[in-house]
Formats: C-alpha cells, structure tokens, sequence
C-alpha cells in the first residue's frame, strides 16, 4: 500500500491542501471563529478589514485567536465602494500585518452587494502597481474575468450567486468558460449555500 500525496492548488506563489477558505464575521466572537477555521480545517481565513480589530491591543483581537501563523491571513475590502476606499483599506492591513496576498471587492451597492466592475478593474490596476497579489472578487462576466487576469490578478473569484444568499451556482457555463480560459486560480465566491454547491464548483473546475 503507497501513501497518496494530496492534491494541492496554489496562488501567488504560496500552496495549499485545503480547497475551504473560512471567514471572520458573523461569529459570536473570535474564539468561535478561531473553533470554526479549525474544525473546517482551513488553511486560509478571509479577513474584514473594516469590521474586525487587528490594532487596538486593549480589546480582543483577531490575532490572538486566529493565529497568523497557523492561518494564511487573506484580507478584503467588504465594505468599500470604492477604488481607493478598498486601495486605502489594504494599506492599512498591510501595515498592520505585512500581508500582501489579498482579496478585492468594490461594491456597487447594499441591495445585492454585486461588485461594481469599474471600480473593481480600477482598483486592481492601483494594488498591482502598489505590489500586491490580488485576488479579485467579481461577477461571472467571462469578458470581465480575462481582462482581470490580464491585469494581473493572482486569481479570479466570480460570485456564484448574490453574496448571502446561498442560491447556489447559478450560471454554470459562465463559471465553466471561466476556468476554462483561466491561467490563474477560479475560486467560487459567494452565494455557495451548501456541501453539494462546493462540490458543483470543483466539477467545473474551480480550485476552491
């Protein structure tokens, strides 16, 4: 009997096993949330700049429980609207925790927290002159999708459905011709409400 190695994806350089990638919000607290990464067994952990502390050592912080060294620390810009708020807002965690792997969203508004592409495309192009691997939040436009990699996108994350709702993937050829013509990561990202819509996303070939 030989031991089987397991599969791998990799972005930006850096390789992981776990095809999960767990967030920090809408827990209890950031000892709930460290429980969940783990018991999920995640390596990486999306992090909401704007909404958790990682600077003020007088109360809890997200750092203490979610260790960065256990976890690759992916923060985001949920919340911003637009290019230099989200440009604004990785600085600050990159100079709060010299993180430069990042997750990008521009919203277009609070109704059904689609990115706004513009703003996306704009931001990107300013992260990636500022050194950052960027991975892109975005709709499942195929069109869009290449000219964010094109732009140097480190990986291509089209919302399966709108962000909350766990609908599912709904436009699977997109996703499909999506990974398709991808030399970068696909990643579904939001709108994944159950086991199955997870497993859907690696039958069409997305790496997480």
């Amino acid at each position: 009997m030989t031991d089987t190695a397991p599969e791998t994806w990799s972005v930006a350089g850096r390789t992981f096993t776990s095809r999960l990638i767990v967030g920090t919000g809408k827990y209890a607290d950031y000892a709930q949330n460290a429980a969940a990464a783990e018991a999920a067994g995640a390596e990486i952990v999306t992090v909401a700049v704007r909404r958790v502390n990682l600077t003020d050592p007088n109360q809890p912080m997200l750092v203490d429980y979610v260790k960065p060294d256990r976890f690759t620390f992916l923060p985001n810009t949920a919340g911003c609207f637009t290019g230099e708020d989200a440009v604004r807002t990785l600085r600050l965690a990159r100079e709060a925790g010299g993180w430069s792997l990042v997750k990008l969203e521009v919203l277009s508004n609070t109704a059904h927290l689609y990115p706004d592409m513009v703003e996306t495309l704009r931001a990107l192009d300013m992260l990636i002159k500022d050194g950052f691997d960027v991975m892109v939040y975005c709709t499942d436009d195929v069109v869009m999708a290449k000219r964010l990699e094109d732009a140097g996108a480190a990986a291509i994350m089209p919302a399966a459905a709108p962000i909350g709702s766990g609908l599912g993937i709904q436009n699977e050829v997109n996703v499909r011709l999506i990974v398709e013509q991808a030399k970068v990561p696909v990643l579904v990202d939001a709108g994944v409400g159950t086991a199955s819509d997870a497993t859907r996303a690696m039958e069409l070939g997305c790496n997480a």
